[in-house]
């Protein structure tokens, strides 16, 4: 690869082919976004996490099957004042279900009929304490969250007309006002999209914001701040069509979530590798006067570190293929593919750049050689400048100096952050992570206050008593964890299948709830042993939200003991052809593992202790693993 490099440099960043080279850029990137749609046209944000397979998944299709009066995906709209609803507000919320029953808001399937209860039964139907009422109103299945959020707004607007007032911006302390807030699947759903969509914007701002200032202090050049700002933005223009292409095409599925992130990536992976060669660029500057030389030495010494770097990430992030789980599999191909499309980027299109402008890419602290500043120097009638000395780096210099002493106390520092990577907890409850002031937390929270927090998302249990009489209704009340069990249902195909609806006795997206869901196949299959069920554990099904994450968790537990060895080995292989030393890979393997460690134990700090924060997401830990490490190994193999 050395002897290789001047002639690559001559390809890209010679006399006439650096303008080859940006032409050519210029015209794939135009081409490919006339030829294809981007990316961001194919989204799916509904696309299943889990496979087929999955015990829930299963069980939700028999729910679907059996008992098909499931009217759609709900929207609990909360209603809430603290002094009680009253007689008047009880007959707008009926005027509003008779609005809503005769004028559909679009995708609604199906309203509870408030207005067909006289008042006093619909008076049942509140809290103890008169304050609360839940309006349920069910949403066709399968439908995109902006077209949820499209039914809301207009479920919102009637409101409003009805009313007079608009109960969804009303505080839920209101004395003497009523509020209403939506929460449920439809309102987690809609917030999520939009927290999630408020986030992306942010994290692009801050990303770009965060480069600029870091290259700004760097190298204090405005320009060349800008140089990986461009190379980023034409691998994004190429990236996006052939990612768009292939999410057109049926090949790939793609999410606004993996779109954000990989964007962010290809700031963070395009920078480091831009930065391999413009600091050996304006290195070489200081002693080379032609900037052509300069220009194709820098090339060759850092083309491997670049190559090196760029095939591990792709490759790391190509092992999210491996996934079960539905989230971390969109990811391999849109963030692999960036990162190599990137790199490719920072061999060609920066040196052509970096070769157009040349010394000036510095301005206003131009590298010059000695014999260039004298005469400079000369020019302008100003003294000859004293010859310019080196400046050593006191880190290095301490490293050098001092390494036992370095690598202790970065040992202790680390290993001491590390130790607190295993009080970590986690969570797959995605409210817990919205702010208080959401809609959709806010109505929850009123769920749990006033009702029972099991409502939210109830657990069936279904199984095949092959004609048997069963005691199951009465194991499951018996559970300290359940609060309420419904009344048995007799499967619409099979007659043989029952099912419970369940609600928990706590908040069925917790931990907690998750880790009873192998209790509550137990308990059925002990019913079904003694009263002889043959094969009874075969003969149990759960769905609802709280199984679905209890199979998330399980896929992500999965995903990780597979994904993490084959990272680690592949990245093992690239470095031992890359430096063909195991006393070196072992030495950067480990250090890189430490710091994926100590970050972890960092982040829970940050998170738990000064952010006051239970427990972090579970998919956090695979995520931090597959970049952390895949570009941490990037960086120190260069």
């Amino acid at each position: 690869m050395h002897e290789s490099g001047p002639n690559f440099g001559k390809w890209v960043a010679g006399t006439r082919t650096k303008w080859v080279t940006l032409g050519v850029w210029v015209l794939v990137a135009l081409v490919l976004n006339l030829a294809w749609p981007a990316v961001g046209e194919y989204e799916n944000n509904n696309a299943p996490n889990l496979r087929e397979d999955v015990p829930s998944v299963v069980a939700e299709a028999l729910a679907d099957k059996e008992f098909p009066g499931n009217a759609g995906v709900p929207a609990l709209i909360v209603w809430h004042k603290q002094s009680g609803l009253s007689d008047d507000d009880l007959g707008q919320l009926q005027a509003l279900s008779a609005d809503l029953e005769a004028s559909p808001i679009p995708y609604q399937q199906f309203v509870v009929p408030f207005h067909q209860l006289p008042l006093q039964a619909l008076r049942a139907e509140l809290s103890e304490d008169q304050s609360t009422l839940v309006m349920p109103v069910f949403f066709e299945e399968d439908r995109d969250t902006e077209l949820l959020e499209e039914g809301m707004s207009e479920l919102q607007t009637r409101t409003e007309s009805l009313m007079g007032a608009d109960p969804f911006q009303t505080a839920i302390n209101s004395e003497d006002q009523l509020s209403a807030r939506v929460t449920g699947p439809v309102g987690i759903s809609i917030d999520a999209t939009g927290l999630f969509a408020d986030a992306d914007v942010s994290l692009m701002i801050a990303t770009v914001l965060l480069v600029l200032i870091l290259l700004l202090l760097i190298y204090r050049s405005p320009i060349l701040a800008l140089i990986p700002l461009v190379g980023v933005g034409f691998a994004y223009m190429v990236t996006s069509p052939i990612l768009g292409m292939m999410a057109k095409e049926g090949w790939i599925t793609v999410d606004s979530q993996a779109i954000a992130i990989m964007t962010v990536l290809l700031f963070g992976a395009g920078t480091d590798y831009c930065l391999f060669l413009i600091s050996r660029f304006r290195q070489l500057l200081w002693h080379e006067p032609d900037k052509r030389k300069a220009l194709f030495r820098a090339i060759t010494t850092s083309s491997g570190a670049i190559a090196m770097s760029g095939f591990t990430v792709v490759l790391s992030l190509f092992a999210l293929l491996l996934a079960q789980y539905g989230a971390y599999q969109r990811f391999a191909v849109p963030f692999s593919l960036s990162i190599l499309i990137m790199f490719i980027a920072s061999l060609t299109l920066v040196p052509a750049i970096l070769a157009i402008i040349g010394r000036g890419s510095f301005y206003p602290f131009i590298p010059r050689t000695q014999d260039m500043e004298a005469s400079r120097a000369k020019k302008k009638g100003k003294p000859v400048p004293a010859p310019r000395k080196e400046k050593e780096s006191w880190i290095g210099r301490l490293v050098i100096t001092k390494p036992w002493t370095v690598v202790l106390v970065a040992l202790v520092l680390l290993g001491g952050l590390a130790t607190f990577s295993s009080q970590i907890k986690f969570t797959y409850d995605l409210l817990s992570s919205f702010p208080e002031d959401v809609p959709s937390r806010e109505g929850f929270k009123l769920i749990g206050e006033q009702f029972s927090e099991g409502e939210l998302a109830p657990v069936r249990v279904m199984v095949d008593s092959d004609g048997k009489s069963l005691d199951l209704a009465d194991r499951l009340a018996s559970l300290e964890y359940v609060d309420v069990v419904s009344e048995p249902q007799t499967g619409a195909v099979n007659n043989r299948i029952i099912s419970y609806e369940i609600e928990l006795a706590m908040n069925p997206y917790s931990m907690e709830a998750m880790q009873h869901i192998p209790d509550l196949k137990a308990v059925a299959a002990a019913s079904l042993e003694v009263a002889g069920v043959a094969n009874p554990d075969e003969a149990v099904w759960i769905s609802g939200q709280t199984a679905m994450q209890y199979d998330t968790e399980l896929a992500g537990e999965h995903d990780a003991r597979l994904i993490i060895p084959v990272v680690i080995g592949l990245i093992t292989i690239l470095l031992l052809v890359y430096l063909r030393s195991i006393v070196a890979t072992v030495y950067l393997i480990a250090t890189v593992i430490l710091s994926y460690f100590s970050a972890l134990g960092l982040g829970w700090i940050i998170i738990h202790h000064g952010l006051g924060a239970d427990a972090i997401q579970g998919a956090i830990p695979l995520y931090s693993f597959v970049f952390l490490v895949a570009l941490g190994e990037d960086t120190t193999s260069s």
